[in-house]
């Protein structure tokens, strides 16, 4: 059995030839307005285009001169592009099990993530007021280190410094907690605790 690749020199029939001419001329126009119809699926949009470009060639009777084959091609693929997403709609979602790990996952990471606010919440309570109070207004209203200050009637330099061992004092109730490991060998830290 002989093989031979359509477009190519091997190749006997016009039609063949007809083909490849058509996809040299029209794919690359073709290709960028499909890609965007697709969301940018590279795959998608190669099968779309080359459905359109095969419908065009099997048309024996398309007699459209080159200005209006574009727009024709066009307009082909996007229906096709319509049915493709039609056809998802309509069918129903396959069940490979998949789903039920992310959804299982899913509920163990919310519950992780309950009981981590849950100790968060309560190392934030073992800190001092004027430490709660500046990463409240901070971290959890988001105003800035001088907006702070002036709502908190205190200097702005106050709130510096008392954000800064306000988090050191966080980290280390934390790490009592086992929700963040201690951190490795710290010459700065150690030397200014011992201070």
């Amino acid at each position: 059995m002989q093989w031979s690749l359509m477009g190519s020199s091997e190749s006997r029939d016009a039609g063949g030839r007809t083909l490849r001419v058509l996809y040299e001329q029209q794919a690359g126009p073709l290709y960028t307005y499909v890609l965007r119809l697709v969301g940018g699926d590279r795959h998608r949009a190669e099968d779309v285009i080359q459905e359109t470009l095969l419908r065009c060639w099997s048309k024996q009777d398309l007699s459209l001169d080159a200005a209006t084959l574009r727009p024709w091609l066009f307009r082909v693929a996007r229906n096709l592009v319509i049915d493709g997403h039609r056809r998802r709609l309509a069918r129903p979602c396959e069940i490979d099990g998949s789903n039920w790990l992310r959804e299982m996952s899913a509920d163990a990471d919310e519950i992780e993530n309950v009981l981590q606010s849950v100790v968060v919440g309560e190392a934030f309570k073992a800190l001092s007021q004027p430490h709660r109070d500046v990463l409240y207004e901070t971290y959890f209203v988001g105003r800035t280190t001088q907006e702070a200050a002036e709502a908190l009637g205190i200097p702005h330099g106050t709130v510096k410094s008392r954000a800064y061992y306000a988090l050191r004092c966080l980290r280390l109730a934390l790490e009592e907690r086992g929700v963040v490991t201690a951190a490795v060998s710290q010459p700065a830290a150690s030397s200014a605790a011992g201070v």
